[in-house]
């Protein structure tokens, strides 16, 4: 396993109807860093720093996970993995256009 990818990523609760794919230290800071800043605390600022520093090989990606892991729980944004990959491999089974 790359240093630079989670073991397994995580899938968290975008919007209602949005889930997103977490495969690394650097999809967790761009997620991380979009999050409104009046939610940002403690654990956001422990995940956040914890993604930077397995992005820049100074942690290893599994610390980074566990505390982006904590962080989703905190905030109760975590989708099932089995779920989300029944979900997305539904959404990349159609032709992409509109059917009418």
């Amino acid at each position: 396993m790359s240093s630079g990818t989670f073991s397994s990523p995580l899938f968290v609760r975008r919007a209602a109807h949005i889930v997103q794919e977490i495969a690394s230290p650097a999809d967790a800071i761009d997620f991380l860093n979009e999050w409104p800043e009046d939610g940002r605390d403690r654990i956001h600022e422990a995940a956040l720093t914890a993604c930077f520093d397995a992005y820049n090989g100074r942690i290893p990606a599994s610390a980074a996970r566990k505390t982006f892991f904590r962080f989703g729980e905190q905030v109760a944004i975590l989708e099932d993995a089995t779920s989300a990959m029944q979900w997305l491999a539904a959404c990349m089974s159609g032709s992409g256009k509109a059917q009418v």
